[in-house]
């Protein structure tokens, strides 16, 4: 999938639903749930749960929610640099350029 498009059709899908103009702090505050969705998604996939209560999960289920939970802090992340009119390209590029410019070889 094309990332441009996919942050213009991020952008679409939250503005119909009322959820693209909340707060940047809010906004914060669902990345960093997201985040700990992601760390326990993959703690499950890497030293597994150990809970009697639940039915262990395939490595295909596994996968599919490691894939997800990135998802899911892909997008808010996305949502964040557009409250800052910033795109993925630039963030990207500028992330590039700032390890070049802080790791350069001697």
């Amino acid at each position: 999938m094309d990332l441009t498009a996919f942050e213009a059709w991020l952008k679409t899908y939250y503005q119909t639903r009322a959820w693209y103009d909340l707060d940047v702090f809010i906004r914060m505050g669902f990345l960093t749930e997201e985040v700990g969705e992601l760390a326990q998604a993959i703690r499950s996939m890497e030293i597994g749960r150990d809970r009697p209560d639940e039915v262990a999960p395939s490595q295909a289920q596994k996968k599919q929610a490691v894939c997800e939970e990135i998802g899911d802090v892909l997008a808010n992340l996305v949502l964040l640099a557009q409250k800052y009119d910033l795109s993925l390209a630039e963030v990207c590029a500028a992330h590039q350029q700032k390890l070049i410019q802080r790791y350069q070889p001697e």
